[in-house]
């Protein structure tokens, strides 16, 4: 978005042209992302756990790991907003490349949210299965390997 207003504002005051060159919208996508995480992460950690939003422990799994129950999941969601607002507010948004990176990274978070909405909604430690459709029921394909 910057990279369409600030340039024209160039003829008026000279450092906005640094905005067209790719390293320095680089630099500040990485700042933009290093401070919203720094700012954002206690304020989205203490939002989760007070919702009550926690992880389930697999019983099975090691005994050391039981003392992660309750720990705060959905956390990706601080991940995806550090990659995807400073990416709109410092990329090229005529770029199908940016665009087409940005769905994939949509995609991948609607994945990680079905796998924690089925881990806390069921409150199944396994989460999303891959021989599993998002209802649970075994896929077609799965079935036919069993």
């Amino acid at each position: 978005m910057l990279y369409h207003l600030l340039p024209p504002l160039a003829e008026h005051f000279g450092p906005f042209n640094v905005v067209r060159y790719l390293t320095f919208r680089t630099a500040a996508s990485l700042l933009t992302a290093i401070f919203l995480s720094f700012f954002l992460g206690p304020v989205v950690i203490r939002w989760l756990t007070k919702l009550k939003i926690g992880q389930t422990v697999r019983t099975d799994g090691p005994q050391t790991h039981l003392q992660k129950q309750g720990t705060p999941t959905m956390g990706g969601s601080l991940i995806v907003i550090a990659i995807l607002v400073p990416s709109l507010l410092w990329a090229d948004l005529t770029d199908t490349y940016f665009w087409a990176v940005a769905l994939i990274v949509l995609g991948y978070a609607a994945i990680g949210f079905l796998d924690d909405y089925i881990k806390l909604a069921k409150r199944d430690p396994r989460g999303l299965s891959a021989g599993k459709n998002c209802w649970g029921r075994r896929s077609s394909a799965a079935s036919r390997r069993t």
